[in-house]
């Protein structure tokens, strides 16, 4: 009898082997989620009307923002530092916060989101010294759009030379961000360009982000890993790129937006907000 060509296997529980260990592929771990401030003791709290007055005058912007009205700020320079001390413990630090450096001087604005998304705390420094100090309510920080504005306006000379080598489809992406540029219109949804599918080398996205210059507003946003956006030197025109938890890029963007939506607070965080800083100020006020 010939022996049979294909061997037979018995099948059932118990008869295929399987390796001890499986290997997979690491999964971003931490995700920022709302947490509720800490607050001070009562005792701690008395005496502090004047940031009670600044948290409300908060809340009320917070109210007409997520109305769909223009948002505005809150002065906290003249605040003692013990009303200031409040505020901060109240503000507390989220997911989001940009610097603006000035090129030809030692301004710097620095920008932290609160826990209450859409709450912002701006403050301005002259080298070490403090100048300004504001809470601005809003889906983004008008000082990002200007800055981004001033950008786009400046003179900028991209490179008018051969080819590096290795460069290859980075000049027709080029030639496709300029064309949207130049069409662009308030109120599109936004021209996204992900390289990160495209055939690109480094040399292409080293030449790409040369052409297209790099603006003084950097943004990051920590989610469900890390987003850094950064403006262009061309109007509403932003390098969008995503990180995961162990910093390896994941997603790497061009989009031709007014401001990228991963930046902005959406009108139901605005509401979220209020809510929630509404029962702050209750906890304050029966302190």
């Amino acid at each position: 009898m010939k022996a049979f060509p294909i061997p037979v296997v018995a099948l059932g529980p118990g008869t295929q082997t399987e390796d001890e260990h499986l290997d997979y592929l690491p999964m971003p771990k931490d995700m920022d989620t709302y947490r509720a401030p800490m607050l001070p003791e009562p005792e701690e709290i008395a005496g502090r009307t004047a940031a009670r007055e600044a948290l409300a005058q908060v809340l009320a912007l917070l109210d007409q923002a997520a109305e769909g009205a223009p948002g505005g700020q809150v002065g906290l320079l003249s605040l003692s530092p013990e009303d200031r001390q409040l505020v901060n413990q109240v503000m507390g630090e989220g997911e989001a916060s940009a610097i603006v450096r000035e090129e030809s001087s030692s301004l710097e604005v620095r920008i932290q989101e609160s826990v209450f998304a859409g709450v912002w705390r701006i403050m301005s420094f002259n080298g070490s010294v403090l100048v300004d100090d504001v809470i601005e309510v809003g889906p983004v920080p008008m000082q990002l759009r200007i800055t981004a504005d001033e950008d786009a306006e400046s003179l900028y000379r991209p490179w008018r030379g051969l080819l590096p080598a290795n460069v290859q489809n980075a000049p027709l992406l080029v030639e496709e961000i300029r064309d949207q540029i130049a069409r662009w219109q308030p109120g599109q949804p936004p021209h996204v360009v992900n390289l990160t599918l495209l055939p690109v080398t480094p040399e292409d996205i080293a030449y790409l982000d040369h052409q297209l210059g790099t603006g003084r507003v950097l943004l990051l946003s920590r989610g469900y890993g890390n987003c850094r956006i950064t403006n262009t030197r061309h109007p509403h025109c932003w390098r969008v790129v995503y990180y995961n938890s162990m910093d390896s890029v994941i997603l790497n963007t061009v989009e031709v937006v007014d401001m990228p939506e991963v930046a902005m607070a959406a009108p139901e965080d605005l509401r979220d907000s209020h809510e929630r800083l509404a029962d702050v100020l209750g906890y304050l006020e029966q302190a």
